[in-house]
């Protein structure tokens, strides 16, 4: 058993982002069936590829205008405020902790801002693309 199952369908329809969020959903798998050698680095990458999404999407809402760019932003910053608080843990040794964040939190939080943020956000970027003369 995996934390996220293949078969949940994630697509928001926009690819950069649903790869984004295949890479995402590929490490919290892994994290959930390592080591507690492996754990800490592995968090380390699913902390590193998270940041780098999250900048990424934040330079799509500004390029386009999103209205709703303020409150998306500040839940990436939130989110990463709790991946630091546990990479902290972590790097302390205090790996349940960690795992904890990665089977329970990470994944619901994860649907929730998937299938309500980011969906709307794809919407808002097909319905730019869609617009005459742009």
């Amino acid at each position: 058993m995996t934390i996220f199952e293949t078969t949940i369908p994630l697509s928001i329809g926009y690819e950069l982002i649903d790869t984004d969020h295949g890479v995402f959903i590929d490490l919290v798998n892994q994290l959930d069936k390592a080591n507690n050698t492996d754990f800490p680095e592995l968090f380390q990458r699913l902390y590193e590829h998270t940041e780098a999404h999250f900048e990424s999407e934040n330079r799509l809402m500004a390029q386009c205008g999103f209205p709703a760019e303020t409150e998306h932003k500040g839940e990436h910053q939130r989110v990463l405020g709790e991946f630091k608080q546990f990479k902290t843990r972590i790097d302390k040794g205090l790996i349940p902790f960690g795992r904890a964040f990665v089977k329970e939190r990470l994944p619901q939080w994860f649907l929730l801002h998937v299938t309500t943020m980011d969906s709307a956000l794809s919407a808002h970027l097909k319905m730019q693309q869609e617009l005459p003369g742009e």
